[in-house]
């Protein structure tokens, strides 16, 4: 059975990596698999199950991926105002621009429209809402109100880069099929206070609790630690504390884990164990041991609905589940089956949460806890036997913390050992207490405790070697390193187990090959509507342009840019040119020099800009500026010094930069404007030529006149745009001009991130990321 359930979870997996989704008629075959009972060849008939078990896998995703991409927004309604009337589906998520909410739309207003069921609108704040009534003000939104909005959609898009985020599937997990906002309308208003549902009447409370510890806690430095172990609401916590909690591997405990849920269900089972028995009438009726263990599943379950049903509080309460009936029919089964059962539920009723990190750090920590605890002589003290468990999870995960984030943590298994009983104990019973009983001491008591804890993760995160980061190592390495690690952890007794260690050295030693001497590799990362470039010679790294700060907790370097240095090898930048002071070019320079050594800023940025105030040593771009590294020459070619001291767009003081590559030129002029344009016409006309541009300005209107195109003559252009962005670039005008050359035509927005290998010699090597990794749920 276990294999049969491992088979039918590959099967998921193999889907979620198809291109397109399969012809379900080919499912038929299935009909045959009860033949395989008839095979009398043992070691047939079983590969014949496990290839049934597979397959069925496979179809059952592709069944469930084919009935939720049904529910479409046709494309011709993108970017048009449609009214719906419907639910305010989940807690919502307030930010300093606005809130964030799921949908359930129950009735499409404007005629002949059509809507998917659930979508994710976005309600921006605006300077007179505090003016509003009640009724019309976004931060008075709750889970469970019925509203009728105007609203503008588009198909669910996002950034696609290697190594990042696919926020395209996280939306088809979360069965959202259109995201949008709310636009201005006198009939925005709403209809219902609260709409009885089940699922709605969960989601009213979380926001009831959310709504009781903004009160109760109101500025407390961690007041979004508890609640997010309250209510699993993780966006409530700032990226300052992630990253401490990130580099000490606690992670895990400042949301909603399995520990948490199971501490929960035992003290539930343990206090209604203790009451039950005190009855002679109940224990007559029905068992204390089956009544607690009924109390107990329910209790995970309700605290797994409270904290947002996440895949570890699933995990968590399946497995109970699984354990809980096999105490009740007395069939208790071995810990790998309950572990293994609760893999293929989570799969079956979810086959995208195989792509979820999540999932494979939830499993595969409790699989390296049952590994190291189960049929094993001896025994320990349990603080022992603690730190014990906690080392072997930490080196269980570390392949699968090199594959999904390049790095692990190497003090967590101390980190850990001081954390775990603090927070599942005593933080987590007491904000629980306190979030839904009528005191407020609780809440202030694991608040102080927080404190405390914190105080103590801070200073495991101050060392220097806290936290080690790499290359995203070889897919086949990882294999062998779960081998390494399984063989590390056998128990006393297994041959040469140290001998495991070295089955974990290609994962560790096998980096990417650097380009030769004399070529340039170029990354135009997927930033929307933004430029973020990464250039890389034999022993040298640029990184040009650093993408949009999205808010004052997110931005692309973070988000984008340090993911790809980190998973590429590169380790320090010997440079980073910020070409002007746009928030969709510079946003992400302060994540970016907090983030990895950089040898060397150039920029045109103002003197205030907190980018210069990090340590770097600064230097104004300005034209004539030359290097060279491994046969690769760069030169600035604007602006003059005189654009520092006109009065001028910062568009038309930003850095260009020529890269010559043997025979080969690339042209990166940011978004210089028509004036600027005209200047580098009148001065360096003969060193405009390149056969690789990046559109300056997007593909606005305000460049590209048609004597810079014709001057630069590109092969190939590329437009690094935001998919439907509210500027409408590229115009259409600008992109004909290009395509009046035969210029090769490229945009971020369709293409992903687009890699450019350019040679000193030889022809130059384009790859697009959605063109190499196709998915099933991309629909560009």
């Amino acid at each position: 059975m276990r294999l049969a359930i491992l088979a039918f979870v590959a099967g998921i997996g193999w889907l979620q990596q198809q291109a397109v989704l399969p012809n379900l008629g080919w499912a038929l075959l299935l009909l045959l698999t009860p033949l395989v009972l008839f095979i009398r060849v043992a070691w047939l008939r079983q590969g014949l199950g496990l290839l049934a078990a597979f397959v069925f896998g496979f179809f059952w995703a592709a069944g469930v991926a084919q009935h939720r991409l049904a529910d479409a927004l046709p494309a011709e309604w993108e970017g048009q105002d449609i009214q719906v009337i419907g639910v305010v589906a989940e807690l919502p998520q307030f930010t300093e621009r606005g809130v964030r909410f799921a949908f359930d739309v129950e009735e499409v207003v404007t005629p002949q429209a059509r809507v998917p069921a659930h979508i994710q609108l976005f309600w921006f704040a605006r300077a007179n809402d505090a003016d509003q009534d009640a009724h019309l003000n976004p931060a008075r939104l709750h889970a469970g109100e019925r509203w009728q909005l105007v609203v503008r959609l588009k198909r669910p898009h996002g950034a696609a880069n290697p190594y990042g985020f696919d926020y395209e599937a996280w939306l088809l997990e979360q069965n959202v099929r259109a995201t949008g906002y709310i636009r201005k309308d006198p009939n925005n208003f709403r209809l219902d206070q609260f709409v009885v549902r089940p699922a709605y009447v969960v989601e009213r409370l979380r926001d009831t609790v959310a709504l009781r510890l903004k009160r109760v806690m109101q500025d407390e430095t961690y007041a979004g630690v508890l609640t997010a172990l309250a209510i699993g609401d993780q966006h409530t916590i700032p990226q300052s504390q992630w990253r401490v909690f990130f580099r000490t591997g606690v992670n895990h405990l400042m949301s909603i884990s399995g520990l948490h849920v199971t501490l929960f269900s035992s003290l539930v089972f343990l206090l209604v164990y203790w009451l039950w028995r005190q009855s002679a009438w109940l224990t007559q009726r029905l068992p204390a041991r089956k009544a607690a263990l009924l109390f107990g599943v329910a209790a995970a379950f309700a605290y797994a609905l409270l904290t947002g049903f996440a895949v570890p509080a699933q995990r968590t309460f399946y497995m109970l589940s699984i354990v809980a009936a096999a105490v009740w029919f007395d069939r208790l089964s071995s810990s790998s089956r309950v572990l293994v059962l609760a893999l293929g539920v989570v799969a079956l009723l979810d086959p995208w949460a195989v792509l979820a990190p999540g999932f494979w750090l939830s499993f595969g920590a409790v699989a390296v806890i049952f590994y190291i605890t189960s049929q094993r002589i001896g025994e320990f003290k349990p603080w022992i036997q603690a730190l014990r468990v906690q080392g072997a999870v930490t080196l269980g995960l570390v392949p699968a913390m090199l594959l999904l984030f390049q790095q692990v943590s190497l003090v967590s298994p101390l980190a850990n050992a001081v954390a775990i009983p603090v927070v599942s104990y005593l933080i987590v019973p007491l904000t629980l207490f306190g979030a839904l009983a009528p005191v407020d001491f609780p809440l202030h008591a694991a608040h102080g405790l927080m404190e405390g804890l914190m105080w103590v993760l801070e200073w495991f995160a101050s060392a220097p070697d806290a936290m080690w980061q790499q290359h995203a190592p070889p897919g086949w390495t990882i294999l062998v390193a779960v081998v390494g690690v399984a063989w590390l952890l056998a128990p006393r007794g297994f041959p040469a187990r140290l001998a495991g260690a070295c089955l974990l050295l290609p994962m560790f030693l096998l980096a990417p090959m650097p380009a030769p001497p004399g070529t340039l590799q170029l990354t135009v990362l997927d930033v929307g509507q933004g430029l973020a470039l990464v250039l890389r010679t034999a022993r040298h790294a640029l990184v040009y342009d650093t993408g949009s700060r999205f808010s004052n907790e997110v931005d692309a370097g973070a988000r984008t840019v340090l993911p790809y240095l980190r998973a590429t090898g590169v380790s320090a930048l010997d440079g980073l040119i910020i070409s002007h002071d746009d928030n969709d070019h510079s946003g992400g320079a302060v994540s970016v020099l907090d983030g990895v050594p950089v040898q060397w800023l150039l920029s045109s940025l103002p003197v205030e800009h907190p980018a210069l105030n990090r340590g770097v040593p600064a230097i104004r771009c300005e034209a004539g500026q030359h290097w060279q590294w491994d046969g690769v020459g760069f030169e600035v070619l604007y602006p003059m010094p005189d654009a520092y001291t006109e009065r001028r767009k910062d568009n038309d003081r930003g850095c260009v930069l020529r890269v010559a590559v043997g025979e080969h030129t690339l042209l990166l002029p940011a978004d210089i404007e028509m004036k600027s344009e005209r200047e580098l016409l009148a001065r360096v006309s003969d060193k405009l030529r390149a056969e690789v541009l990046i559109v300056p300005h997007h593909g606005s209107r305000t460049s590209s006149t048609p004597e810079f195109v014709a001057a630069v003559q590109p092969e190939v252009a590329i437009f690094t745009v935001g998919y439907r962005n509210r500027f409408q670039h590229p115009k259409p005008d600008v992109v004909a001009r290009y395509r009046a050359l035969n210029a090769q035509l490229l945009q971020s927005d369709t293409a992903g991130a687009i890699e450019i290998t350019m040679p000193s010699k030889g022809p130059i090597a384009i790859r697009s990321y959605r063109k190499q990794n196709p998915r099933y749920w991309r629909g560009r």
